[in-house]
Formats: structure tokens, sequence, C-alpha cells
């Protein structure tokens, strides 16, 4: 064996273990809990599995009496959840919406099956013959989320590859421009999941009130409920105080969601378990403003069904009317079942699901709670990691024999630093082991080694057309600047 392969097998296995102090760590679900002690156990033995949690705050609803309980740590520093401390919340402000619908109709201020357009002149184009009742049981035919460019496409990617807010910047105001140049599809009349159209509902409905979403809210269903705790943040100077931090399951810490377009669909609304406990309770009870809304009016497919934002589930003998809530940094689920009266909230300040849990919470058989496994998100995350950890060392490994010039062997060197941060960043590492991480960090050292031996011996430019190889190392150059962007915090 050569001196200088021995070489960069010495460095590539002290860079390994080096690279373990600094390599990827997942947080997980710590021991340290908050309030009832009994339900924090049975909040435990409820998790699947903790890796990719950070902290949890449940509160649970049986015989008209809450319990309530903070498990693991609110933030990256280890301070405790507890059963107020506020989270984002996201799409389960659309049962909150709904509730509005219903409570609004209730008075005679609106009919469900009123054209969005005679509550909210403003809006142009074809969505404006939508009805509310559509728009509130995602029956509407409109899109998921309002495109006006393909700009906004590149900002919301953007935003969700470096954690960023998608919704910066998209005030009522940007809503209805852009939801005037959207047309409700040929799924019309099926259900189709669409925060557009909640937020338009929410944005019609605050306009008939002649008040802002956040204030209609708060009038007609977070004060009657005393949900002091609850706020709608469509700034980052309204975020709670003492609330918890969000990041990825991987760890990455993400921004708040903050802005006032989308606010009716989820974007800045936070609360607490206890908070949206007394929504349970009310709704369950029937005395919520708007609570009917949770009543199902319309069949998606033989198991699920829909009324104004609350999703009724059947499972095996037994229906749960929930919603849930994702945000780039945590999760949210609250469900309830008529027939025994208990009610589940369950908060998380990571990416990772938590509906296992509060189903787990209801009785749902562990089969049926945890569903078919990881979303599609989590295995592109997981395939990140293990691509983005790996290629740079490997294709530098191969450069130091193939690469015909310095042109060609320095960028390779570059990358191979680069792929290493963006797999660390990006990658999912709940599900990723992260010991992977050293052996790319090897590979890479490695590579170093044996690139710099044979830099000696190779000119600086050599092979291609000149004008053709400094076209590719201008390329990788632009390339490797946007890998630093994503980099940066």
């Amino acid at each position: 064996m050569r001196k200088p392969t021995v070489l960069a097998l010495v460095v590539g296995l002290v860079a390994a273990v080096a690279a373990v102090g600094i390599m990827p760590r997942a947080p997980r679900l710590t021991g340290q809990s908050t309030g009832d002690t009994a339900l924090a156990a049975d909040v435990r033995a409820a998790v699947p599995d903790p890796e990719g949690h950070r902290g949890l705050a449940v509160a649970v609803l049986e015989n008209g009496q809450v319990r309530a309980a903070g498990l693991g740590d609110r933030d990256a520093a280890g301070r405790p959840v507890e059963p107020g401390t506020p989270f984002e919340i996201g799409s389960i402000t659309k049962a909150m919406t709904g509730m509005l619908l219903a409570r609004q109709a209730a008075t005679g201020a609106v009919r469900p099956d009123e054209p969005v357009g005679t509550v909210l002149p403003a809006l142009t184009g074809p969505a404006r013959e939508v009805p509310l009742a559509e728009l509130a049981s995602h029956r509407s035919g409109l899109p998921r989320l309002a495109v006006t460019s393909a700009g906004d496409l590149v900002g919301t990617w953007w935003a969700n590859v470096t954690g960023g807010n998608p919704y910066a910047g998209r005030d009522a105001r940007w809503l209805l421009d852009a939801a005037g140049g959207e047309e409700p599809g040929d799924g019309r009349g099926q259900v189709h999941y669409s925060n557009l159209g909640v937020a338009l509902l929410g944005q019609a409905l605050a306009t008939r009130a002649g008040t802002s979403y956040p204030e209609l809210l708060d009038r007609e269903l977070l004060r009657p409920l005393g949900m002091t705790a609850t706020v709608v943040a469509t700034d980052a100077g309204a975020l709670p105080a003492g609330r918890a931090e969000g990041s990825t399951a991987g760890g990455r810490a993400v921004d708040a969601w903050v802005g006032g377009g989308y606010a009716p669909a989820g974007v800045g609304p936070w609360s607490t378990a206890e908070d949206l406990a007394r929504l349970l309770g009310a709704t369950l009870a029937g005395t919520a403003p708007g609570a009917d809304a949770a009543t199902p009016r319309f069949t998606e497919d033989d198991r699920n069904r829909v009324g104004y934002g609350w999703f009724t589930t059947r499972y095996g003998d037994r229906e749960i009317v929930w919603h849930n809530g994702a945000t780039g940094g945590f999760h949210a689920y609250l469900g309830f079942e008529r027939a025994t009266g208990r009610g589940v909230v369950v908060l998380g300040n990571t990416d990772k699901g938590v509906e296992p849990i509060g189903l787990r919470l209801l009785g749902v058989p562990a089969r049926d709670a945890d569903g078919d496994g990881p979303p599609l998100p989590v295995w592109i995350g997981a395939g990140l990691a293990m691509v983005l950890t790996l290629l740079g060392g490997l294709s530098l490994l191969g450069a130091t024999r193939r690469a015909p010039d310095r042109l060609t062997l320095a960028p390779a060197v570059a990358w191979a630093v680069l792929y290493l941060a963006l797999g660390h960043r990006l990658g999912d590492w709940s599900v990723v082991p992260g010991w992977l991480w050293p052996v790319g960090a090897g590979l890479s050292a490695a590579g170093i080694v044996l690139a710099a031996y044979r830099w000696r011996g190779l000119p600086t430019l050599a092979g291609a057309p000149p004008w053709r190889r400094l076209t590719s190392a201008t390329f990788s150059a632009l390339l490797a600047a946007l890998a630093l962007a994503i980099l940066t915090p």
C-alpha cells in the first residue's frame, strides 16, 4: 500500500472519530415532566418512538375533567414544557374558522350557501362563486395554496429548505389578489384539502363582521371560552412569551410562521394544551360558539366525513372527530370521541407527527393509530441525509483518480465539504443513525488528503477547450454559493 493511501486512511479514521463530537443529533423526548404525573406516564407509554420529539404538551378530557402535563424540553436549552406553554397549532385553526362560520350562520349574519364573493366583495375571479360551506369543507376545488408566479414557488421552496417562514409578506390583500387568479378545478364537490379555501372563508367572515380575522376569532370564540392564552401572531412582535421553540425532527431550528393572509388556515395561531382542552370540552358539550361545525355533513370516503373544518374518521366501530396541524417546526392534534366523552390535545415542538400519540390516548389500537409508517417527507429527509453525507467524499475519491487538472479537482474538494454540511443541515436524522455522518466526514477527509497529494502533479487546465472547462467551473461555483446560502442561518 502506497504512502499517500496509508496517510489518507489514517487521516480519514481520525476525522471520523473527531466528527462524532459534532455529528447531527435528532431531538429526543427527555425524562423531565410537569403537571399531572399519571398523565405524563400514560403519554410516554403512548409515544411509539421518542426519537424526533423534543417536547410535548398534552391534555386529556374525561368525565368532564381535564388533566394536563408537559413532557420534555421547550427549547434547545432544556427548559421544561409546561401544560401552559404556547405552541404553534397550525391547521387546528381551521376547525375554529369552521366554528366561526357555524356561529355566524346561526345568527343569520351569513348563509352557508352564500357565494364568498358576496361576503368578500374585494375578491375577483371565478373563486367568487364558491359557497362558504364548500370553503369550510374543502370541497371548493381550489388549490392547496395560491400561486401568483414562479417566484412564489421558488420563495416557498427556499423558505422550506432554509427553515424560514414561507408566508412572510402574504397579508390579506396579497391573499385576495392571489386568489383572484385561481379557478375551482374538476374536483369541486369532492374533498380536497385547501388552505386557500379556508383562508378565504376566514377573511370573508371577518369582512362581513367589519373587523380583522384575529379580532373576530378572539371576540366570537376565544373570549367566550376563556381561551386567554390563544393568540394569532400576524407579525413576529405578537409571538407569545414563554413559547416553545420549533425545530425539524432532525434537530434544525426553524422560524415561526407568521402572516395575516393565511391566518384563518393556520399561519400565526399559538395556543396551549389547557386552552385547547377548553375548546374540546365546550364542543363536546355543545356549548361552544359554533359547536355544530363538528357535525359531519359531507362524505369523503368510506371512513372519513367532514363538517365545517372538523373531520370525522372511523376506526373500526369507533368515530373520532379531529383536526391536526403542522408547521415548519411544530405538530399538533386535537380529537374527541362523542360516544365516550373523551378528548385529547397533543402539541409537539418538532415537525414529527403526534397523531399516533393522540389516537393511542383516545384508546384507538396501535395498529390503527400508527398508520402506515412515516410520511413521504420523512423518507425524503432520510434520503438526503444518506446521499448528501456520502456523496461528497465518494465523488472526491473518484476525482482524485480521474481529474485531468486542478480546475477539476478544486471543485470536487469544495463539494466534499459542502455536501457534508448540507447533509448535516437538511437530513432527517430522526430516521437515519447519526453515526453515518462521521463516516461521511472520514471519507471526505481521506479524499482531501489524496487530492492534496495529486495536486502537485496536475496542470492548472487541461483536456477540454478552456471555455468549456471555465464554464463548468463557473456553474459549479454558483451552485456552491447557493449551497452556502442554504447553510447560512
